[in-house]
Order: C-alpha cells, then sequence, then structure tokens
C-alpha cells in the first residue's frame, strides 16, 4: 500500500500498526513540535524500528496527512450518525463536541495549535485544515437544518453567525487547553455549551447577512 493511500483510509480502515504510529506520532509532536520531532522519535514511540516505520509513512508529512484525515473521517461519522429519534439534535451535537473537546487528551489540542499555525504558512496544510473545517461545517449545517425542519430551533435562526459564534469559542477553546495545563476542561465545556444551547434561540436572522464559514474558507 503506498503512503498516499495510507493517508486517506479512513480510522476503520486503519491497521492496528498504522493506528499505532498515528498514536505515537501525536504524543511525540504535542512534546517536541513538529519541525523538531524526527521519524527515528516516532518509531521509539511507536516501539519499532525507523526502517519498519518507513513502510507504512515515507515522511512527517505523510504521518501528519494521515493524522488530519483521520479527524476529518472521525468527525464526518459522528454527523452521520446524527439522527431526530435519539432526542434533541442540540443535545447530541453537544455530545460530539464533548467527545472532540474535553474527552480526547490535551495532546490533541496542542497539535491543533501547531497545525493551525503551520497551515499560516504551508499550503498543504492549509489545505488539510479546510479539508476539516469543511466536514465540520458541512455536518452542522445538516443538523441546524434538521432541528429548523422539526420545530427544535427557531425557523429565523441565523445559522452562519451560530456557527461563526460557535466556532470561536471552540478554537479559543482549544487554545486555552493547549496552552494552560491546569485549564478545566469540563468547566469551560460547560460554559461553552451553554452558551451554545443560549445562541440557538435568540440569534435570529438580520437585515445585512453575515458571510458564510464557507466563503471564508
Amino acid at each position: 500500500m503506498s503512503t498516499d493511500q495510507t493517508a486517506f483510509l479512513p480510522d476503520t480502515a486503519l491497521s492496528e500498526r498504522h493506528i499505532r504510529i498515528l498514536d505515537a506520532a501525536e504524543r511525540v509532536f504535542a512534546r517536541a513540535g513538529f519541525h523538531a520531532a524526527t521519524m527515528q522519535d516516532v518509531a521509539m514511540e511507536a516501539g519499532m524500528s525507523p526502517g519498519n516505520l518507513y513502510r507504512y509513512f515515507s515522511s512527517k508529512d505523510a504521518i501528519i496527512a494521515g493524522m488530519a484525515e483521520r479527524d476529518r473521517s472521525t468527525i464526518a461519522a459522528d454527523f452521520a450518525a446524527l439522527c431526530p429519534s435519539r432526542g434533541p439534535l442540540l443535545d447530541q451535537l453537544e455530545e460530539i463536541g464533548r467527545k472532540h473537546l474535553v474527552r480526547q487528551p490535551r495532546e490533541k489540542a496542542v497539535i491543533a495549535l501547531q497545525i493551525w499555525a503551520e497551515a499560516s504558512r504551508n499550503e498543504e496544510m492549509a489545505r488539510m485544515c479546510a479539508g476539516i473545517e469543511e466536514t465540520l461545517i458541512g455536518g452542522l449545517l445538516a443538523a441546524l437544518g434538521e432541528a429548523k425542519r422539526t420545530g427544535e430551533l427557531p425557523p429565523d435562526l441565523d445559522e452562519q453567525s451560530f456557527l461563526m459564534a460557535i466556532s470561536m469559542m471552540a478554537d479559543g477553546f482549544f487554545c486555552r487547553r493547549a496552552i494552560e495545563p491546569q485549564f478545566d476542561a469540563e468547566a469551560g465545556a460547560d460554559v461553552l455549551f451553554r452558551s451554545m444551547h443560549a445562541l440557538a434561540r435568540v440569534l435570529p436572522l438580520s437585515a445585512t447577512p453575515v458571510q458564510s464559514l464557507e466563503t471564508q474558507s
């Protein structure tokens, strides 16, 4: 299997060895950063020889692409599982948010900051970020549209403003969690999701539409 194919397999299709490498790489990159970390560091963390590591990923860039695609696939699967029969969609969205913001190890937030910083000067990294963002926004828009259709949310909810607000709050949450080791993720998530529920009911459409997040990206 080529590295290019490997990088774009969903997590469910990855071998145990691929998953072990990606998990090890996340820990190494969180500790040392993308640029300082080496393939040898990742191999040692994964408990394998460098030569064996190169059989699965040809470079650090290939590993980073695999990490990004795994995150994108996981997000897509989470949104695909949303269903009105399972309860209020906002509650289901909160559960997805808590899964990715709180239950994931702090290293995920540290890596997210590194990826955002790298994306500001690396076009390939920027494209990977855009792919994750597109999946996230698409899933949220579909869920909001269904919630409006069923009457769970008001029909005049300004979806774009709502998404912009919660995206900025989630980004801020990631930043705080990454740079503050003692940050209380549970308490922060409670504030974030209380705000999400409140905004969903008090953010009507305005006469001047807000530029969509999809357009911005």
